[in-house]
Protein backbone atom coordinates (compact mmCIF):
# COMPACT_ATOMS: atom_id res chain seq x y z
CA UNK A 1 0.00 0.00 0.00
CA UNK A 2 1.64 3.57 -0.95
CA UNK A 3 2.10 5.86 2.16
CA UNK A 4 -0.09 8.51 0.72
CA UNK A 5 -3.04 5.70 1.02
CA UNK A 6 -2.07 4.51 4.68
CA UNK A 7 -1.57 8.18 5.81
CA UNK A 8 -5.21 9.51 4.53
CA UNK A 9 -6.74 6.25 6.30
CA UNK A 10 -5.46 6.36 9.54
CA UNK A 11 -5.76 10.68 9.30
CA UNK A 12 -9.91 9.65 8.79
CA UNK A 13 -9.59 7.12 12.10
CA UNK A 14 -7.68 9.83 14.57
CA UNK A 15 -9.66 12.08 13.69
CA UNK A 16 -12.34 10.32 15.00
CA UNK A 17 -10.55 8.31 17.51
CA UNK A 18 -7.85 10.69 18.70
CA UNK A 19 -7.81 12.83 22.09
CA UNK A 20 -10.95 11.53 23.19
CA UNK A 21 -9.66 11.37 26.96
CA UNK A 22 -7.06 8.44 26.66
CA UNK A 23 -4.22 9.07 28.94
CA UNK A 24 -0.84 8.31 27.83
CA UNK A 25 2.22 7.79 30.78
CA UNK A 26 5.27 9.01 29.59
CA UNK A 27 6.80 7.35 32.47
CA UNK A 28 9.35 5.77 30.13
CA UNK A 29 10.59 8.99 28.64
CA UNK A 30 10.98 11.14 31.93
CA UNK A 31 13.34 7.75 33.03
CA UNK A 32 15.58 8.17 30.15
CA UNK A 33 15.96 11.98 31.06
CA UNK A 34 16.84 11.27 34.74
CA UNK A 35 19.07 8.25 33.46
CA UNK A 36 20.94 10.01 30.97
CA UNK A 37 21.35 13.50 32.37
CA UNK A 38 19.25 14.92 28.78
CA UNK A 39 18.49 18.48 29.56
CA UNK A 40 16.68 19.94 26.07
CA UNK A 41 13.78 18.21 24.95
CA UNK A 42 12.09 19.00 21.65
CA UNK A 43 8.60 18.34 21.40
CA UNK A 44 5.68 19.10 18.88
CA UNK A 45 2.71 21.81 19.50
CA UNK A 46 -0.03 19.08 18.84
CA UNK A 47 -2.88 19.86 15.50
CA UNK A 48 -4.90 17.31 13.73
CA UNK A 49 -5.82 15.46 16.72
CA UNK A 50 -1.90 14.03 17.96
CA UNK A 51 -1.70 12.86 20.57
CA UNK A 52 -1.27 15.83 23.38
CA UNK A 53 2.34 16.45 24.71
CA UNK A 54 1.72 19.87 25.77
CA UNK A 55 1.22 18.44 29.88
CA UNK A 56 3.81 16.55 30.00
CA UNK A 57 6.50 19.35 28.80
CA UNK A 58 5.16 21.43 30.83
CA UNK A 59 5.71 19.87 33.63
CA UNK A 60 9.30 18.96 32.35
CA UNK A 61 9.51 23.20 31.90
CA UNK A 62 8.40 22.96 35.65
CA UNK A 63 11.25 20.43 36.76
CA UNK A 64 13.53 22.66 34.93
CA UNK A 65 14.28 21.14 31.66
CA UNK A 66 14.23 23.15 28.89
CA UNK A 67 11.93 22.66 26.00
CA UNK A 68 12.04 23.52 22.42
CA UNK A 69 9.60 23.39 19.23
CA UNK A 70 10.24 23.01 15.61
CA UNK A 71 10.37 25.79 13.47
CA UNK A 72 9.39 25.27 9.48
CA UNK A 73 11.95 26.92 7.02
CA UNK A 74 12.31 27.12 3.40
CA UNK A 75 13.04 24.01 1.48
CA UNK A 76 11.46 21.56 3.90
CA UNK A 77 14.04 22.44 6.69
CA UNK A 78 12.95 22.57 10.09
CA UNK A 79 15.07 23.69 13.27
CA UNK A 80 14.31 23.40 17.39
CA UNK A 81 13.80 26.64 19.05
CA UNK A 82 13.80 27.02 22.87
CA UNK A 83 9.76 28.17 23.91
CA UNK A 84 8.86 28.38 27.14
CA UNK A 85 5.21 27.95 28.12
CA UNK A 86 5.27 31.93 28.65
CA UNK A 87 6.16 32.40 25.40
CA UNK A 88 3.69 33.36 22.36
CA UNK A 89 3.64 31.30 19.55
CA UNK A 90 2.67 32.16 15.81
CA UNK A 91 0.93 30.20 13.47
CA UNK A 92 3.19 28.82 10.01
CA UNK A 93 2.54 28.41 6.95
CA UNK A 94 0.93 24.90 7.68
CA UNK A 95 -1.59 26.37 10.23
CA UNK A 96 1.05 25.15 12.96
CA UNK A 97 1.96 27.05 15.97
CA UNK A 98 5.83 27.73 16.41
CA UNK A 99 8.13 29.99 18.86
CA UNK A 100 9.32 32.87 17.32
CA UNK A 101 13.31 32.26 15.95
CA UNK A 102 15.21 33.50 19.16
CA UNK A 103 17.63 30.49 20.10
CA UNK A 104 18.29 27.85 18.06
CA UNK A 105 19.29 24.48 20.06
CA UNK A 106 19.83 20.81 19.13
CA UNK A 107 17.63 18.67 21.61
CA UNK A 108 18.88 15.17 23.21
CA UNK A 109 15.38 14.00 22.71
CA UNK A 110 12.49 15.05 19.86
CA UNK A 111 9.22 13.69 20.71
CA UNK A 112 8.16 12.97 17.04
CA UNK A 113 4.53 12.98 15.85
CA UNK A 114 3.48 10.30 13.25
CA UNK A 115 0.47 9.37 11.11
CA UNK A 116 1.44 5.40 11.36
CA UNK A 117 4.17 3.27 12.61
CA UNK A 118 5.25 -0.56 12.53
CA UNK A 119 7.00 -3.05 14.92
CA UNK A 120 10.33 -2.06 13.61
CA UNK A 121 9.55 1.19 14.83
CA UNK A 122 9.50 3.15 10.83
CA UNK A 123 7.11 5.76 10.65
CA UNK A 124 4.82 7.66 8.16
CA UNK A 125 4.56 11.18 9.14
CA UNK A 126 2.33 13.62 6.72
CA UNK A 127 4.85 13.73 3.96
CA UNK A 128 7.08 16.62 4.31
CA UNK A 129 10.02 14.84 5.19
CA UNK A 130 10.71 17.43 7.80
CA UNK A 131 11.72 14.98 10.63
CA UNK A 132 13.57 12.24 8.39
CA UNK A 133 15.89 15.99 6.82
CA UNK A 134 16.46 17.14 10.42
CA UNK A 135 17.66 13.65 12.09
CA UNK A 136 20.17 13.07 8.87
CA UNK A 137 21.46 16.69 9.28
CA UNK A 138 22.22 16.41 13.10
CA UNK A 139 22.47 12.86 14.26
CA UNK A 140 26.16 13.10 12.47
CA UNK A 141 26.73 16.17 15.19
CA UNK A 142 24.55 14.95 18.43
CA UNK A 143 23.34 11.68 19.22
CA UNK A 144 19.68 12.17 19.41
CA UNK A 145 17.18 9.85 20.89
CA UNK A 146 13.79 9.77 18.52
CA UNK A 147 10.75 9.02 20.36
CA UNK A 148 7.72 8.58 18.11
CA UNK A 149 4.19 9.42 19.96
CA UNK A 150 1.04 7.90 18.92
CA UNK A 151 -2.39 5.96 19.16
CA UNK A 152 -2.19 2.04 19.63
CA UNK A 153 -4.34 2.32 16.57
CA UNK A 154 -1.72 4.17 14.31
CA UNK A 155 0.36 0.71 14.17
CA UNK A 156 0.37 -1.21 10.85
CA UNK A 157 1.76 -4.21 9.82
CA UNK A 158 4.67 -2.69 7.73
CA UNK A 159 5.51 1.04 6.91
CA UNK A 160 7.12 1.12 3.02
CA UNK A 161 10.38 2.63 3.24
CA UNK A 162 12.61 4.40 0.97
CA UNK A 163 16.76 5.40 1.88
CA UNK A 164 15.72 8.80 3.32
CA UNK A 165 12.85 7.50 6.23
CA UNK A 166 14.81 7.14 9.69
CA UNK A 167 13.86 5.09 12.40
CA UNK A 168 13.04 5.78 15.44
CA UNK A 169 14.44 4.39 18.97
CA UNK A 170 11.18 4.41 20.76
CA UNK A 171 7.57 4.47 20.01
CA UNK A 172 5.20 5.31 22.80
CA UNK A 173 1.62 4.53 22.61
CA UNK A 174 -1.21 4.92 25.68
CA UNK A 175 -1.29 1.14 25.42
CA UNK A 176 2.37 -0.12 25.51
CA UNK A 177 6.12 0.96 23.99
CA UNK A 178 8.20 -0.76 21.56
CA UNK A 179 11.55 -0.69 21.77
Amino acid sequence: MLKSTIRKKILNIRKKKGNKDINFSFSEIFKKLQKNKFKTIGGYYPVNFEVDTLNFLNELEKKGYKICLPVIKKNKQMDFYLWTFNDLLKLNKLGIPEPEKIKKVIPEIILVPLVAFDKKLFRIGYGGGYYDRYIEKYLIKKNILKVGVAYSFQKINKVPINKFDKKLDIIITEKYILK
